[in-house]
């Protein structure tokens, strides 16, 4: 009798971006971002923050298929909002992952909490004010 597909779903946030992650397990290896394959992101260094959970997984990211809904924010926001989903659905296969993922980088598993600060009145952002003249 085979062995039952396991499908985990997990979401990571960073600043305005929001990612889902839909992991099947077990699964063709194959990591897709809204609908692409990960070989169509051209900035190798953003592909390359996307494959981290998976380069510290070893041998079980080739025995899982992950696909990554993401939106919101700007690109490096999403790459690591997708970093983290596909983090925590893989530590949600394979438990003993955590104190690997742990020991790298926290912010695999942990979202970073810090948002921008609204704007506030007579002055240009947040915290900047309009110069006074005295003269």
């Amino acid at each position: 009798m085979a062995k039952k597909a396991q499908i985990v779903t997990t979401k990571a946030k960073k600043k305005r971006a929001v990612a889902r992650a839909t992991l099947r397990y077990p699964g063709d290896g194959s990591v897709r971002i809204n609908g692409f394959t990960i070989d169509t992101i051209k900035n190798k260094y953003l592909r390359m923050v996307i494959e981290e959970p998976l380069a510290l997984a070893g041998d079980l990211a080739a025995k899982v298929s992950v696909e990554v809904n993401v939106h919101g924010g700007g690109v490096m926001g999403q790459a690591v909002a997708a970093r983290g989903a596909i983090a925590k659905a893989l530590v949600a296969v394979n438990e003993d992952l955590r104190d690997v993922f742990m020991q790298y980088d926290r912010t695999l598993l942990v979202d970073d909490v810090r948002r921008v600060e609204p704007k506030k009145p007579l002055g240009r952002k947040a915290r900047a004010k309009k110069q006074t003249s005295y003269r």
